[in-house]
């Protein structure tokens, strides 16, 4: 699977990825349609992880230059309240965004974007709240093919058609379904289950997890370091690990040392990219990995 991913990840100031093939944004950042220009008009779909103005302030802009009847589709965390407020104050802007579709979406719900390409929200601690109150998501892309079931497989073309008009086309095949990309959105590291078997995990690791590192972290929203990133990824199965969000308090040497340090302490053999603080990468996954 090749996919070409433009992004810009620096915590604090500005987070956005763009999926080219597929039209799909994730966040919005400051910068973003100034680094994408007219390509930005190949976006339909938006998903935003939380209101942090962080991953958020690109959005008007974006809207008002690519705005038409029901396009783009802005999906954003359901009792993150603000989304409501941005979107009242959007259209009465700019009226001519009016017909932009701003929907919540919740952990459960399934998108799609394709005939065969679902997108799933997924519940983060990012944002603490009560269990019933989603205010911070990541976002699992997975792809969906019919197979027909096992017990069908001996049958012929003819016997398989009959059969599907006696009982139904829709129970002769079961759905299977392929995890081909992952965003985490700003998170701590939780449960490593849910990317694993993941093509392409694109994970937060905002902080090294040194010294100072303990104490800044406690305070507000939950974020990872880098190496409970590596840890987890050590732990699981996935294609190509993209790595952002890095505080800019670090220099570009200090993350790639310890990355290239923390890759050999959890026998991390897949390919590791990474986006260093106020860069922004046109095709991330054309890049050299950090680890090779």
């Amino acid at each position: 699977m090749n996919l070409t991913i433009t992004a810009y990840s620096t915590a604090l100031f500005s987070t956005w990825y763009f999926i080219e093939e597929w039209g799909v944004l994730f966040d919005a950042g400051d910068g973003m349609i100034s680094a994408l220009l007219q390509k930005s008009r190949k976006v339909d779909n938006v998903f935003i992880s939380h209101a942090d103005r962080d991953h958020l302030t690109g959005l008007l802009q974006f809207n008002q230059l690519n705005a038409r009847p029901g396009q783009p589709v802005i999906h954003y965390p359901k009792d993150a309240s603000s989304f409501e407020a941005l979107e009242s104050f959007s259209k009465k802007f700019d009226t001519q965004v009016a017909q932009t579709q701003w929907i919540p979406v919740t952990e459960g719900d399934e998108i799609p974007i394709a005939r065969d390409l679902l997108v799933l929200p997924i519940r983060n601690g990012h944002v603490p709240a009560a269990p019933e109150v989603i205010k911070s998501l990541g976002y699992q892309v997975v792809q969906t093919r019919k197979k027909l079931k096992p017990e069908f497989a001996h049958l012929s073309g003819e016997d398989i058609r009959q059969l599907g008009e006696r009982i139904g086309r829709e129970n002769l095949s079961i759905e299977l379904r392929s995890k081909l990309l992952a965003y985490s959105g700003d998170t701590p590291v939780e449960d490593g289950a849910r990317w694993d078997n993941t093509e392409i995990l694109i994970h937060e690791a905002t902080f090294l997890g040194q010294g100072e590192d303990i104490k800044v972290r406690t305070y507000g929203n939950k974020h990872s370091t880098l190496e409970e990133v590596m840890e987890m990824v050590g732990a699981i199965h996935i294609g190509k690990l993209v790595l952002g969000h890095f505080s800019s308090r670090y220099t570009h040497e200090e993350i790639d040392r310890a990355i290239m340090y923390l890759c050999d302490k959890y026998a991390i053999g897949i390919p590791v990219y990474r986006l260093l603080p106020g860069a922004t990468v046109v095709d991330v996954l054309a890049q050299e990995p950090i680890n090779r």
